[in-house]
């Protein structure tokens, strides 16, 4: 016996908001690779500019620790998003989302 038009109507609905939720923490996660990988090139800067970086190094570095607070932004953003579309679902715990998806410190200019 098939599903009637009830079932597959909350299936549809089932579905579409397991997307909804799975778009939500795909931007929150590049978000956060985004973090990650300027992150590594701020880190590179740093380590090849040595003890007393010329004042256009820093300058450098600075403008990625921008970029960087920047992207922070934004995935704070995201972050943000996921939360509130998982209260618009009635889910109200959200500990595991917390523990996964960690938003780094600000980083301070040199």
């Amino acid at each position: 016996m098939g599903k009637s038009a009830w079932e597959r109507t909350q299936e549809e609905i089932l579905k579409e908001r397991a997307e909804v939720l799975g778009r939500a923490g795909e931007a929150l996660a590049a978000a956060l690779s985004e973090m990650e990988r300027i992150n590594r090139r701020i880190a590179e800067s740093i380590r090849a500019a040595g003890a007393n970086p010329a004042l256009d190094v820093l300058a450098e570095i600075n403008g990625e620790i921008r970029r960087y607070n920047l992207a922070r932004e934004y995935a704070q953003l995201r972050y943000y998003y996921l939360i509130v579309t998982r209260e618009a679902m009635g889910f109200r715990r959200h500990k595991t989302v917390e523990e996964v998806y960690r938003i780094p410190p600000k980083r301070a200019y040199l």
